[in-house]
């Protein structure tokens, strides 16, 4: 699913415009980034929690010619799915 459909499925589902329901997303993702910049987590329940983790610099290697490259230390999202969702994932029978 990519975000336009995300918006299609909430202005059907609770009937409201798509520029509305564009807005409301747009919102809430602004909000989780933010977070995520700002260092907190941001925990939705039942469906998981994105945070934050940190990747030591380490020296990489470029693929066409296979000299080292220098890569810097950066900060990178992390998501862990929660109960529901890896109970949904893993239903019998699907």
């Amino acid at each position: 699913m990519i975000k336009s459909e995300l918006v299609e499925k909430l202005a059907e589902q609770e009937k409201l415009s798509v520029h509305v329901a564009r807005r409301i997303v747009d919102t809430l993702f602004n909000a989780m980034t933010n977070a995520l910049v700002d260092g907190d987590r941001v925990e939705l329940r039942e469906f998981g929690v994105l945070s934050v983790r940190t990747r030591k610099a380490r020296t990489g290697r470029n693929p066409k010619t296979g000299a080292p490259v220098a890569v810097q230390e950066k900060r990178v999202p992390f998501f862990k799915a929660g109960k529901a969702v890896k109970e949904a994932l893993n239903k019998k029978g699907a």
